[in-house]
């Protein structure tokens, strides 16, 4: 991560990105096991106080790795306008979310609206991006939409009833801040190196969360807190807003933001897997089905000819993205 200053090759440009596509991957897979790591966390932490606690985590971690790292140099203001709105919109704004939304309503609601993500980033990207849709791709973002909604459904009832609304209106909110992160995170990742992006985002995400979880913390008992609790907490941290941050920005780099979208499914892939290999959950026949289907979604997309230049990679000087709209 210290010697990660900046812009890299990314899709458009010929080669297949291997490693933007594992690097995704891997990322989308913390993410959705940070999410399944927060509903015992929940339990423990009121969710302002475990908000601010994972960040405060995140930034000693990072700044301990930016220590070697080379110094940020004088950026526009609009860079960091857009770290602070990566950081509000990626990181808090999801979290809570997510983890309201969920407690709102059920986990099951919370896959099948999640599983829009490469739908809703491939939309975005379009519209903000003008990122074409090649074929293979869109056929993957189908495959992957159609998988992960399996499933979500195959959980069994959707339960709905009674915080369904509040519920799911949440975990829409949800959605579009993922779908939101992936495209912001594309501007950046050419200008700013990712453990920077990493390092900054974590930052504002204390700033912004800090005076709600001290609110919280003047009535919360720290004693009841378990050495359990605690490991908990700091894998949860590390996942979510060290390791999954990093390996996302070393990916958008390499990979477009329609085709990265599509590595969005193995959020709820691998929560469902955490689920069962953690949880004890049975893995039925049309889970598996559903799980092998985003999975072609996924092969679909990474399988794809680039489709030749965005309008936003050709207007790109190598080291800088296009300035974002206003």
């Amino acid at each position: 991560m210290a010697h990660d200053t900046g812009a890299q090759p990314h899709d458009d440009s010929g080669r297949t990105p291997w490693l933007g596509y594992l690097s995704l991957a891997a990322s989308m897979s913390m993410v959705g096991a940070s999410v399944a790591l927060a509903k015992p966390l929940m339990a423990a932490f009121p969710v302002f106080l475990l908000t601010a606690c994972r960040f405060a985590i995140a930034l000693l971690v990072l700044l301990a790795l930016a220590r070697r790292a080379p110094p940020l140099g004088r950026q526009p203001l609009a860079v960091h306008a857009w770290l602070f709105v990566l950081a509000f919109v990626g990181n808090v704004l999801f979290s809570l979310a997510m983890l309201n939304g969920v407690a709102l309503s059920s986990a099951v609601a919370g896959g099948i609206v999640m599983a829009a993500l490469p739908a809703a980033v491939a939309l975005l990207a379009w519209l903000t991006l003008g990122e074409r849709i090649g074929l293979r791709v869109g056929a993957g973002i189908v495959c992957a939409v159609g998988g992960v909604g399996l499933v979500a459904a195959s959980k069994g009832g959707g339960g709905g009833g009674g915080a369904a609304g509040a519920g799911l209106l949440l975990l829409v909110v949800a959605l579009f801040c993922e779908a939101s992160y992936t495209v912001i995170a594309k501007r950046l990742a050419g200008v700013v190196a990712p453990g920077r992006i990493a390092l900054l985002t974590s930052a504002w995400g204390l700033a912004l969360a800090l005076p709600f979880g001290l609110f919280q913390a003047a009535a919360f008992d720290f004693r009841a807190v378990t050495t359990g609790d605690a490991l908990l907490l700091l894998g949860y941290a590390l996942m979510a807003s060290v390791f999954s941050v990093w390996l996302w920005m070393v990916g958008v780099q390499r990979v477009s933001a329609a085709r990265a979208g599509v590595f969005t499914a193995m959020v709820p892939i691998s929560s469902a897997l955490v689920g069962v290999l953690a949880l004890g959950e049975r893995l039925a026949a049309p889970q598996a089905a559903a799980l092998a289907l985003a999975f072609v979604g996924i092969v679909l997309a990474a399988g794809a000819r680039p489709e030749g230049r965005s309008r936003a990679a050709a207007r790109a000087t190598g080291t800088t993205e296009p300035a974002p709209r206003r």
